[in-house]
């Protein structure tokens, strides 16, 4: 089984789709944060979500913090699922990742995707408190997530959870630091940027700036929400909505 791709129970895959969305999560999440997602896609659309080491059934793993590891590891696991018309969606740190992983396809001269999602990130370019501070204390680590809305208020009831996710947040940043850093020309494929409307971290401003990471169209859409829409119905309906677009209308042929 590929150990990056999370299984749903009792949601039979295609055997043969014609279409893949690969979905990358947040900073201190797993791909648990797409569970919601599969039913709300047309049957020949398969929902993969990529679990990065260091979490969830990955857990004793160890991390990945720096971006050329990252990349390497997912073109050896996920490349073989790219043959068929596919497109990518990340959140927040999973939009960087999505990017990277774009670009990183398009130099290799692989099969590009169809199209790439990013949602609750600013723009590389852009400057990003949090990514710029990995480093500090937990305590310190805390009230900057707590600011920011990007920490789950529950955890506060579960100090062992929490410490595992402020470990887990502490990589994930020294990660995003490190995606954030590589060059690029802009992806020859369509951008679709969302954000949300009581987003502190990653405003509609900031998220209009992956503009210039495209040749292609781009689009910017706010849902409402804070950093955390991912979780809500409105951005994967409106993914199945756009990628149903693609599947009528670009031809599905394999490379």
């Amino acid at each position: 089984m590929n150990q990056y791709l999370a299984v749903s129970p009792g949601i039979p895959e295609l055997p043969e789709p014609a279409f893949r969305l690969l979905c990358f999560h947040h900073a201190g999440a797993g791909a648990l944060t797409f569970a919601r997602w599969r039913p709300r896609f047309p049957s020949q659309i398969q929902v993969l979500p990529v679990r990065l080491p260091g979490r969830e059934t990955r857990l004793r793993e160890p991390r990945i913090t720096d971006a050329a590891e990252l990349l390497a590891e997912l073109d050896t696991h996920l490349s073989p699922l790219l043959d068929v018309p596919h497109a990518f969606y990340g959140h927040s740190l999973g939009a960087l990742v999505a990017h990277r992983f774009a670009q990183h396809r398009v130099r290799g001269g692989h099969r590009r995707p169809d199209l790439v999602g990013v949602g609750a990130c600013a723009a590389p370019h852009l400057p990003t408190p949090l990514v710029e501070q990995p480093d500090l204390s937990d305590d310190r680590l805390l009230a900057a997530l707590a600011k920011y809305g990007t920490l789950p208020p529950y955890l506060f009831e579960r100090p062992k959870w929490l410490g595992i996710l402020l470990s887990t947040m502490r990589d994930d940043l020294r990660l995003a630091r490190s995606l954030r850093a590589q060059d690029g020309d802009p992806l020859p494929v369509p951008l679709h940027a969302f954000a949300g409307t009581e987003d502190r971290v990653a405003t509609a401003e900031a998220v209009g700036g992956w503009s210039r990471y495209t040749n292609a169209r781009f689009s910017l859409r706010t849902v409402p929400g804070g950093h955390f829409f991912v979780r809500d119905a409105e951005l994967p309906t409106l993914l199945a909505a756009e990628l149903r677009r693609v599947v009528a209308h670009r031809p599905i042929a394999r490379a």
